[in-house]
C-alpha cells in the first residue's frame, strides 16, 4: 500500500465519485478540493495513487471506458449493421438520459473537456472518443467483408454518422430532453441509415466476440 492511501481506499469507488465531480463541472472546473471531498481522501493520497490531477483524470477516462464496455461488446456483437447501429444509438439514448441518477445527463467524452486551455485534455478525450469510432469502423468493414453491407458502403463513414449522432443525442441530454424525446432522435436517425448499401441477399446471422475499446 502507497503511503498516504487510507487502508479504506477502495480504487474503483473513489474513481467513480471522482468521475461524477468532472462531469459536471470539467476537467479545469473541478478543484483538487472538490475531487478529494468527493473521494473521500486528502491531498497526499491522491498524489500517491495517481500522481497528479491529470493522472487521475487519466484514469476516471478508463474506467469510463471500462463501465461501458459491456454495452459495446454488446453493440459489436450485434448479428447485422443495421442491428449495430440500432443498439448503439438506442443504447446511448438510455445512459445519456441518466434515468437512474447514477451519472449526469450526456457524456463525460464531451462535457469534461469543454473550455479547457490545457490541449492535451482534449486530446486525450479526442482519443477515447475515437476509440468506439474504430471500433465501429472495424464492425463495419467486417460487414462488408461478409456481404452485410455492399461493396459500395463506407464503413468509415457510417462510423462517423453514428458517433455525430450519439454525440447529438448527448448534447439534446444535457439540454433536458426525455430519454422518450431522445429515443425518438435515435430512431429518426436509423431512419436514415442507407439502405442502399445493404445487400439483399444476407448470410445466416452468427453470435461474434469482437474486441471493443
Amino acid at each position: 500500500m502507497r503511503p498516504g492511501r487510507p487502508r479504506s481506499f477502495s480504487t474503483d469507488s473513489a474513481l467513480d465519485r471522482a468521475m461524477t465531480v468532472f462531469w459536471r463541472q470539467g476537467y479545469e472546473g473541478a478543484s483538487l478540493a472538490d475531487l478529494t471531498k468527493a473521494m473521500g481522501i486528502n491531498p497526499p493520497s491522491l498524489y500517491a495513487a495517481f500522481g497528479s490531477k491529470e493522472g487521475l483524470f487519466r484514469a476516471v477516462l478508463e474506467r469510463y471506458d471500462e463501465r461501458r464496455k459491456e454495452f459495446m461488446d454488446k453493440v459489436l456483437a450485434a448479428p447485422d449493421a443495421k442491428s449495430v447501429a440500432q443498439l448503439f444509438l438506442e443504447g446511448v439514448a438510455e445512459f445519456a438520459s441518466d434515468t437512474s441518477g447514477r451519472n449526469p445527463p450526456g457524456c463525460l467524452l464531451l462535457q469534461s473537456g469543454l473550455s479547457c486551455g490545457d490541449q492535451v485534455i482534449p486530446d486525450e478525450l479526442a482519443r477515447h472518443r475515437a476509440e468506439k469510432e474504430r471500433a465501429l469502423r472495424e464492425r463495419f468493414a467486417c460487414a462488408k467483408k461478409e456481404g452485410d453491407l455492399s461493396s459500395s458502403a463506407d464503413p468509415a463513414a457510417l462510423a462517423r454518422y453514428l458517433v455525430a449522432m450519439a454525440n447529438g443525442i448527448c448534447v439534446q441530454a444535457v439540454a433536458g430532453a426525455s430519454v422518450g424525446e431522445l429515443r425518438e432522435i435515435a430512431r429518426m436517425a436509423l431512419a436514415g441509415w442507407p439502405v442502399d448499401m445493404v445487400n439483399r441477399v444476407r448470410k445466416s446471422p452468427r453470435k461474434r466476440q469482437f474486441a471493443c475499446a
